[in-house]
């Protein structure tokens, strides 16, 4: 028997407390690789005459980026056959590739795609419409009914945000489930013409990836979601913008942007302290890492041990920022590392656009604890 909102009735949720646990993340990089000597390489070669070429390198090498997986191969990505044909193969390459990637995380969360009641489909680096979300529940045999919430213009944040509103829905619904996708092909944004200091350093940043992640309204092994949070800086939306033009998306990055972790520290330490916790002495910390800086900052203004960033490190070595996934890659390191002791305390934490930060809390649960 099903009650007025879909979902069926259960002695569960007459308890007085149910968080839904963010389970086993499932990752997937594109096959062609770039280096960072060969980025290094390309930005010489195509713009020796830049006067700020030595800066540009400098900061380029100073991400720690070390490879990055691209959708096509490199001799591609550099051209620009126009707007249209790149939305076109971001279409085709995520139809092509997400299904995959959600397989892993229903196997890993022991769920079916007729146990998912929303799909929280995020990405900033292509446009569809219907959502791919409408695709996924035809082409994966999902239920008609299952809820679509794309969320296109939070950029990196996104991850972050996805995990929150997945954590409100199974609030709402506590027996319900959520799907979590990332689908992010940021080298199809690419703009050879731009040739400021900011664009000149994203291209040496920025790499394409997909993440999925299960939150289960009971049972689970993972982060049982407690609170979460957003702030936004006060006058910064124009830190991080897309400027939209005919050939598609152009980023614009501030200079100001390394330093915005000040200010946001203590939005992390006050979402914190509504929970009775510190944010300065958890147990796990899962960051985006939009750079380096950002997590030396945040790791000084937190007074946390640099170590405790070290799965968003990870991501930024091996894949660089790929966006809106980071979180959840980062998160699946500390899986694949063995997770925390059950109970164990952690933050979760995106940033993007705004500039937001889109934050929760939660505790390391192990086996059904239902």
């Amino acid at each position: 028997m099903l009650c007025p909102g879909g979902y069926r009735p259960s002695g569960r949720r007459k308890q007085a407390r149910i968080m839904a646990t963010l389970c086993k993340p499932s990752v997937s990089v594109p096959e062609h690789v770039i280096t960072m000597e060969e980025t290094l390489e390309l930005a010489q070669s195509r713009h020796a005459d830049h006067p700020n070429l030595p800066l540009a390198l400098r900061l380029i090498e100073n991400t720690g980026v070390r490879t990055r997986h691209i959708v096509q191969p490199i001799e591609e990505t550099l051209k620009h056959p126009g707007f249209e044909d790149r939305n076109k193969l971001y279409e085709r390459e995520a139809k092509a590739r997400v299904p995959a990637v959600i397989q892993r995380a229903l196997d890993d969360a022991e769920l079916l795609t007729s146990d998912i009641d929303v799909i929280i489909y995020v990405s900033c680096t292509g446009f569809m419409m219907p959502s791919l979300t409408a695709w996924l529940i035809n082409e994966m045999d999902f239920d008609s009914t299952t809820r679509q919430i794309p969320i296109a213009q939070l950029g990196c944040a996104a991850g972050g945000a996805a995990i929150n509103r997945a954590h409100d829905f199974c609030t709402a619904y506590p027996n319900a489930n959520a799907l979590i996708v990332a689908c992010e092909f940021c080298s199809l944004c690419y703009q050879p013409t731009d040739l400021g200091i900011g664009s000149l350093l994203s291209n040496g940043l920025f790499g394409d990836g997909i993440a999925a992640a299960v939150v289960r309204g009971t049972g689970g092994t993972g982060v049982r979601l407690a609170r979460n949070g957003s702030y936004l800086i006060p006058k910064t939306e124009d830190w991080i913008a897309y400027d939209v033009r005919a050939t598609g998306f152009h980023f614009l990055l501030d200079k100001r942007v390394p330093a915005t972790m000040e200010p946001l520290a203590p939005a992390l330490q006050d979402l914190a302290g509504l929970h009775g916790w510190d944010a300065s002495d958890l147990d796990f910390y899962v960051i985006h890492a939009g750079g380096p800086r950002i997590l030396d900052d945040l790791s000084k203004f937190l007074k946390v041990e640099p170590h405790a960033f070290r799965f968003s490190r990870a991501t930024l070595t091996e894949y660089g920022n790929i966006a809106s996934a980071v979180v959840l890659d980062a998160l699946r390191r500390l899986f694949d590392e063995g997770g925390p002791e059950e109970g164990a305390k952690g933050l979760l934490a995106g940033f993007g656009p705004g500039i937001t930060a889109e934050m929760s809390l939660g505790n390391w649960q192990i086996g059904d604890g239902a």
